[in-house]
């Protein structure tokens, strides 16, 4: 038997995560590997069965929604857990009857989590447990953690009519919008460093669009502060359930997940106001989907207007205060975003660069075989989201995962993000140069604002006396965070949320058209259309690093012609990933539908229609299947099995269609 001992720490963007190692096992023919870390939780472990012993788990009752007991029903497995305390033994992924196959198909039903008597070694108990014909690996529960001191929050933000000035607009008629120079930027920011149209060119794209309420961005993060009046039109709310309710009202696994999941706690409760929070997860959040034209605070990307909701944030809780989070919550935050209808995974973390100054960082992964095998339960849930998300009826089949490149000033992206299914993102300033503190290079992909706090050493804001303020990000932030509820932060981690909502703006977009494309086409589209900025990386870029702290004591620079082409695809521009979509989308149609029998369907007419109005539905057999319409939700629930003719009215419009029932179909969800 093989055993591997890694023991370095892994830091990340805005988290350090420490994972672990299991091999995957073709028929439980190999032997697993095992690996024990630092950071590695006592008493659990993360077991992956091979398929045979389903029907035994099954047996066991461990299959069933909320179950959870001391064994597993394997012999072997039971024999050894019961010599060290077992106390708790079920599903790592909780099941969900409407996506139970998916989980299948994708093996995530074979991942156990076993508790057990703290006081014994863990690496006794994994040897044992990997040893046995029946399990593919074992991996441990690593905690996680922030990799940014939370005692260094946000800046908070006070408005200054001194410093008011116009932006050439009437709307959005959000006051703040003026500080905002990654939306819309003059290049006359009351300091040097502004580039005119340095920004993400999302004026003309408003015009086009302002988003969906059908598509769902899951932040994977701190609990989102889902009252801050900015914020509260774009929550996402799983209609189903009740604010942190006991119980499972839809059925999804998941008690009182109103707004989301707070998976350090296991509570539908989502927190944003502890001590050690700083504020990301909110702040994340406005930089997406902030309301706009509400006369209050900020603008987003994809927020909408006062006439026309924008998309929505659904906020994936990993971390809380100082309580200890873990690969689990991560995990399980991950599946629930796809299962709960979210198309974009927003990720402001990611292990450290393989090419991180190893006197300042632990350096990781630097291939996508070495991040794949340390990480099988991260890979499959990852793989999941971008596998399942969507729908093969909307205006994107599959799921994007949308990673910052890291902090390190590293010349290579950080794991998840540099593998090649998910999008990359580099931080940059107001003048399209890199950030001082940005990963780039190698595995990177597209450029996004950041904000730059050290390379406007000549900037003090007269409201905190601090320098560089105005170079960083402005969005929102809890109240105990700024008195006001609005704070300026800089990081990959701001980059990242740029992109998560130019692609959710353009699936709304798409949805708008009633076109359709693959995540691979919306990535595709988004390369293509960035701003080329290599030119524009000539001299040297002069900063003081640690400015807000030091002052002018480390003066640093950067040879910006260093870094051509190695700044991804370029800039985003959002007005023109909008453009490529409406000329590479295609048609959307009423589609052939296939039932399970007793289980409902779900299809939203925007889609196919242009006006949702006077709905009517009918088939040759009515014995097959009913129909309900709950304002642009068609809904259809399977009661025989057959095959019919159906016609759809909707407004002016109308199309036939294929009926088919079949029991066992899953409602032909695709994977």
């Amino acid at each position: 038997m093989k055993f591997r001992y890694l023991t370095y720490t892994l830091v990340l963007a805005s988290i350090a995560l420490a994972s672990s190692c299991v091999k995957e096992v073709a028929g439980g023919s190999s032997e697993p590997e095992i690996s024990i870390k630092d950071a590695a939780m006592k008493g659990e472990l993360l077991i992956k069965f091979t398929p045979d012993v389903v029907p035994v788990l099954e047996q066991a009752g461990l299959t069933k929604a909320g179950n959870a007991c001391t064994k597993a029903g394997i012999p072997s497995v039971d024999e050894i857990l019961a010599n060290y305390g077992a106390y708790e033994f079920r599903r790592v992924f909780p099941v969900n009857e409407s996506r139970e196959e998916a989980t299948r198909k994708a093996g995530l039903d074979l991942w156990y989590l076993v508790r057990f008597d703290a006081s014994y070694d863990i690496e006794t108990v994994a040897r044992e447990l990997s040893a046995l014909g029946q399990v593919q690996g074992v991996e441990y529960n690593h905690g996680i953690k922030r990799a940014y001191n939370t005692d260094k929050r946000p800046i908070p933000f006070i408005a200054s009519k001194a410093l008011t000035k116009a932006v050439g607009m009437s709307s959005p008629d959000d006051p703040y919008l003026e500080y905002q120079w990654n939306l819309i930027n003059d290049g006359d920011n009351w300091t040097r460093g502004f580039r005119a149209g340095a920004d993400v060119n999302v004026q003309k794209a408003w015009e086009k669009c302002t988003g969906d309420p059908s598509v769902i961005v899951a932040v994977v993060d701190e609990g989102i502060f889902y009252n801050h009046p900015d914020l509260v039109a774009s929550m996402w709310h799983n209609e189903g359930e009740t604010f942190g309710s006991d119980t499972d009202n839809d059925g999804n696994g998941y008690a009182g997940d109103y707004f989301g999941f707070n998976f350090v706690k296991g509570s539908g409760i989502i927190s944003y106001n502890l001590a050690a929070d700083s504020g990301h997860g909110t702040h994340v959040a406005g930089v997406i989907a902030a309301h706009n034209n509400n006369g209050i605070g900020i603008s987003s990307i994809a927020g909408g207007n006062a006439s026309n909701p924008g998309v929505k944030v659904m906020s994936c809780q990993i971390f809380s205060g100082n309580y200890v989070s873990s690969i689990l919550a991560e995990v399980e935050a991950i599946k629930y975003a796809a299962d709960n209808g979210a198309v974009i995974l927003q990720c402001s973390w990611g292990y450290t660069s393989c090419l991180a100054n190893p006197y300042d960082w632990a350096p990781q992964y630097g291939t996508d075989e070495e991040w794949m095998e340390n990480n099988i339960i991260e890979k499959d849930a990852l793989l999941y989201f971008i596998n399942t998300a969507g729908s093969p009826n909307g205006p994107i089949r599959g799921g994007i995962g949308v990673f910052a490149a890291g902090n390190e000033s590293a010349a290579a992206a950080g794991y998840p993000g540099a593998y090649g299914e998910f999008v990359s993102v580099i931080g940059s300033a107001p003048d399209y140069t890199p950030a001082v503190y940005t990963n780039y290079g190698l595995y990177s992909d597209i450029c996004a604002p950041g904000g730059d706090q050290d390379y406007f050493y000549d900037y003090v804001d007269p409201r905190s006396g601090l320098y560089g303020t105005i170079g960083c990000i402005l969005s929102t932030v809890p109240y105990q965070i700024s008195e006001g509820g609005y704070a300026w932060f800089e990081g990959s981690s701001m980059a990242t949320p740029h992109v998560s909502a130019a692609l959710a703006l353009a699936i709304s977009y798409a949805a708008q058209n009633h076109i359709s494309l693959t995540a691979d086409q919306y990535k595709e589209l988004l390369y293509s259309s960035a701003t080329p900025i290599d030119d524009y990386m000539v001299g040297d870029k002069g900063y003081y690093k640690y400015v807000a702290d030091l002052g002018h004591n480390q003066y640093k620079k950067l040879q910006l012609e260093s870094f051509k082409g190695k700044l991804g695809h370029g800039f985003l521009n959002v007005n023109g990933l909008l453009d490529a979509v409406k000329a590479a989308g295609t048609d959307m149609v009423f589609p052939n539908v296939l039932l399970d029998t007793g289980k409902e369907s779900e299809y939203n007419l925007s889609y196919y229609f242009n006006t949702v109005s006077n709905v009517s539905v009918s088939f040759e057999d009515d014995s097959l299947a009913s129909y309900r319409v709950s304002g642009n939700i068609l809904v259809f629930k399977g009661m025989k099995e057959g095959i019919t003719k159906g016609h759809i009215s909707c407004g002016t419009q109308s199309a036939d269609f294929i009926l088919t029932v079949k029991a066992g179909s899953n409602n032909g969800w695709m994977f």
